[in-house]
């Protein structure tokens, strides 16, 4: 796994590329695996990982074979890709990366990180031969590399400001962005947003001719079954999204005469409030493993929030969940110096007393001293830590009571790296050795 690794990271020179053309030639040389796979296809600006598993776990729970890609990884490479619910082994991701590798050669395209995982991870689900493949979008939609796949339905989540650089400095612009999964004859689900994300995902999928649903028309929180495995209001609303979903695939097969009884009890149309899910597919909410958002290990809350929607979701959650000891938690924050870590801050600030500015291991974190600047600005007085281990440290022996007293957030790769320090992370049946850790 260790030359994998090497072989994969040594792909970050080329940095990001808006374009298909490289993912094409590669794919083409290996057969067009993409083209294999009945995929569900996500985007969005917040949630799309989470409503990827929360359909995944439905799909299996309703006794479908099911593959799952999502980025990034919190600890290890083999997160990114799942298969009947299980993460890959090295020894299948080597193999797949080998022949990735022998084409990128072969075409000299010079594959980048992100489309050498995503060119990995169509080998590794075509040759599973899963009923689905459920894959996430990277970074925007219509230039991400998993947009040639050839999808039965597209989702598109939550669309705010992020990555406005690459994708545009409106939601209108981001949104449209986003938009580029939409495909012809496809049925695309639109999760909860505003009337002008609206507006621009109706407008494509006019101009496509794809069959457009708006989530909250078509399931309701009511359906989420007792028991749902995550917590935060903000994933009640990717629930009612990935319900959504199941709901149009279901009604989709049906019209095929395929799968259909498996996924939904009825066969209504889809604008019929009375179209269910089975209960069977609906227990797979109470089964849904999403590390890293709003979780909660013994003293701490744990979350991946790094914009502002992100933040505003977060805080909305902590409002209604009220976890602390205290009214006035500690935050334990790292960012990426990409985001808007100033707005992101302003909406945090009110919930915390003080905070511990951190580097993630991430060549692009903001440095420690810079963001605990930024967090004085905000109103948190703070001080700096060179990473989450001395800031745990600092932290001291846990606090009486069943409460929680401290909030981690500000990047995924913080999150993933509190849970690999804090032994809590969920995929760790297989032991790794610490070198291991978001190697790449």
């Amino acid at each position: 796994m260790s030359d994998f690794l090497d072989r994969l990271a040594a792909r970050r020179r080329f940095g990001m590329r808006p374009s298909l053309d490289a993912i094409s030639g590669v794919c083409a040389a290996l057969g067009d695996p993409q083209k294999e796979l009945r995929a569900i296809h996500v985007a969005g600006t917040n949630g799309k990982g989470a409503v990827c598993a929360m359909i995944d776990a439905c799909l299996r729970a309703g006794g479908l074979r099911a593959c799952r890609y999502t980025s990034p990884h919190l600890v290890r490479i083999n997160e990114r890709f799942f298969v009947d619910g299980k993460s890959v082994d090295d020894a299948t991701l080597e193999r797949a990366a080998d022949k990735v590798f022998h084409a990128d050669s072969d075409t000299n395209s010079q594959l980048t990180f992100f489309e050498a995982l995503t060119a990995v991870a169509f080998i590794a689900f075509s040759e599973a031969k899963c009923d689905y493949a459920v894959l996430e979008t990277g970074l925007g939609g219509r230039l991400d590399a998993t947009n040639i796949c050839s999808p039965e339905i597209c989702v598109i989540t939550k669309i705010g400001l992020d990555h406005c650089d690459w994708l545009g400095d409106t939601v209108e612009k981001i949104a449209a962005e986003k938009a580029g999964i939409i495909k012809k004859g496809v049925p695309i689900v639109l999760g909860k947003n505003g009337p002008e994300v609206i507006a621009v995902i109706k407008a494509r999928a006019s101009e496509v001719g794809a069959p457009f649903f708006y989530a909250p028309d078509i399931a309701d929180e009511s359906e989420i079954p007792d028991g749902f495995s995550l917590e935060g209001a903000f994933n009640r609303e990717n629930a009612v999204t990935a319900l959504a979903a199941l709901k149009v695939l279901g009604q989709l097969e049906s019209s095929k005469g395929l799968l259909g009884q498996t996924l939904c009890d009825t066969t209504q149309t889809l604008n019929d409030h009375k179209q269910t899910l089975s209960d069977t597919m609906l227990k797979g909410l109470c089964n849904v493993v999403w590390p890293g958002r709003f979780q909660r290990v013994g003293r701490f809350i744990i979350d991946g929030a790094h914009n502002p929607p992100a933040a505003r979701a977060l805080a909305a959650a902590l409002s209604k969940y009220a976890p602390f000891v205290g009214s006035v938690p500690t935050l334990i924050a790292g960012f990426c110096g990409d985001k808007d870590v100033d707005e992101t801050l302003r909406i945090l600030a009110p919930l915390v007393g003080k905070g511990i500015a951190v580097r993630t291991n991430n060549p692009r974190s903001l440095a420690p001293e810079e963001l605990a600047r930024k967090m004085e600005a905000a109103g948190i007085p703070a001080i700096s830590c060179d990473s989450i281990h001395l800031a745990l440290e600092k932290m001291g022996s846990v606090p009486s009571g069943s409460g929680a007293d401290t909030l981690i957030c500000g990047s995924l790769f913080l999150a993933g790296e509190a849970l690999a320090e804090l032994d809590a992370f969920p995929w760790q049946a297989d032991r790794f050795d610490a070198a291991e850790i978001l190697k790449v």
